[in-house]
């Protein structure tokens, strides 16, 4: 019994000691140090901002060019990338056959009319005897029906002489309107059929118009910018590529008439000036809408926003130089700041460098921001 006493003794004076040990080395560590960071005042602002769309640019009139007759290219009159005038000549198809019916169509049209002034002859003098009842009136009535039927044919004839008339003017081709004229798809010689061949391309470039979509909930807003007047010192519109933003401001072409019940997108075209001819269709670029007249928010710098599985904080600065990590809700990024919609008021101090180091109570050794 004693025995056991002694060991009972004696682990308990072990724990005890071990106990002190600890207590010890905690008093010895003492508290973790401050960790320096920058702080920064959060305060309300005017701030302006740009919601951005992906557009594609396209051309504000376009047109394929197609063989309306059938045969063999004889001539081609421009080169590839011209700019081209409304009804200049592009290119020339064989027109012999045409120009041989033609000719021929003539021929029987002039037949046609030859005809109809003999039966308009036979149908007056039969008349003439009509009246002095020195003929039969079958007679008559067969020299009506033959002048009838004569002017008829002339009707015919001269309908075929505008067809083939048209066929012989489709043989020339000519520039729908003025543009800018892409790659020959046939060069001298080739055959191409009416209807089915493409010969080239014509489009406008200048103005150039860009489309995107917007949310449904943007309608009233675009059709409102639709119909307001253009303000060239302080455009709504502006393009970029990439960090470039094009030099010309734009403005509303149309808004589309529906929304698409898929996507619950409506299409909104815009037409920016292109004198230089920077702008190509098929580019893409970003469309920015300039929010209007710019709005009072809380802007704060980007780098002091810290995400965690999918949410955003902040660090705080509280009482006895502590900091406290605050849920946001965050809005626009403008360039290297973001505006706080929400979890921030005016006035409270944010730590924006050396936000990596920190904790929720973390002891801070607080610096200005410069």
């Amino acid at each position: 019994m004693l025995h056991k006493v002694y060991v009972a003794g004696f682990f308990c004076g072990l724990l005890m000691m071990s106990s002190c040990g600890n207590k010890q080395q905690q008093v010895s560590q003492g508290p973790p140090p401050a960790v320096s960071v920058t702080l920064a005042e959060v305060a309300a602002a005017k701030t302006t901002y740009y919601d951005e769309y992906p557009g594609v640019l396209v051309p504000l009139n376009q047109t394929e060019i197609r063989a309306q007759v059938t045969g063999y290219i004889t001539g081609i009159y421009f080169k590839d990338g011209d700019k081209v005038k409304k009804g200049q000549r592009l290119y020339s198809i064989d027109a012999q056959a045409y120009d041989a019916n033609y000719q021929n169509a003539i021929a029987n049209m002039q037949v046609q009319e030859t005809n109809l002034l003999k039966a308009q002859k036979d149908a007056d003098r039969y008349n003439e005897l009509d009246k002095q009842d020195a003929i039969a009136k079958q007679q008559v009535d067969y020299a009506n029906a033959a002048l009838e039927a004569a002017k008829k044919q002339v009707d015919a004839a001269k309908a075929n002489v505008r067809a083939v008339q048209a066929n012989v003017r489709f043989a020339t081709i000519t520039a729908p309107f003025g543009g800018t004229i892409g790659i020959s798809q046939v060069r001298m010689g080739t055959s191409v059929v009416a209807g089915a061949t493409i010969l080239n391309t014509v489009s406008t470039d200048d103005p150039m118009a860009v489309d995107f979509t917007v949310d449904q909930k943007d309608i009233y807003r675009f059709s409102t910018l639709q119909q307001q007047k253009k303000n060239t010192k302080d455009s709504l519109f502006t393009l970029a590529f990439g960090d470039m933003v094009y030099p010309y401001t734009g403005s509303i072409a149309l808004v589309d008439r529906a929304v698409d019940p898929q996507t619950g997108t409506i299409k909104t075209r815009l037409s920016f000036p292109n004198p230089k001819g920077l702008l190509k269709g098929g580019m893409n670029a970003t469309v920015r809408v300039k929010a209007d007249g710019g709005v009072t928010a809380l802007a704060i710098p980007y780098k002091s926003v810290v995400e965690q599985l999918g949410e955003f904080y902040v660090y705080v600065a509280g009482d006895s130089s502590k900091v406290y990590q605050r849920k946001v809700k965050l809005g626009k990024q403008i360039d290297s700041a973001i505006i706080v919609k929400d979890g921030l008021t005016a006035g409270e101090k944010i730590v924006v460098q050396g936000v990596q180091n920190l904790r929720e109570g973390s002891v801070i050794n607080a610096a200005p921001n410069k």
